[in-house]
């Protein structure tokens, strides 16, 4: 089975990134157990950011197998990750 990992890069003081939680939240309930869900804070994770090169908050960057599969900037819709999500569980 492929490792999938949903990184959420984000900020306390990131409106957006508040709106995204609830949609990542149901998502996470969703996919328990077939996929790995990460909030990073970017402050305090300067390196992952960097790694990453993250510009802008919220930043998702969907991992399948270790290879970077999709990355979304700004406020993704619950439909559009879950596609993607289950296309990544393929």
């Amino acid at each position: 089975m492929s490792k999938v990992i949903l990184m959420d890069f984000a900020a306390d003081w990131c409106g957006p990134c508040k709106v995204q939680d609830p949609i990542l939240e149901k998502l996470e309930k969703k996919f328990k157990g077939q996929v790995e869900f990460k909030k990073i804070d970017v402050d305090a994770n300067m390196d992952m950011s960097s790694k990453y090169n993250i510009s802008a908050v919220p930043t998702l960057v969907l991992e399948k197998d270790g290879e970077i599969f999709k990355k979304y900037i700004g406020i993704t819709r619950a439909d559009v990750l879950e596609a993607d999500l289950k296309s990544a569980l393929e």
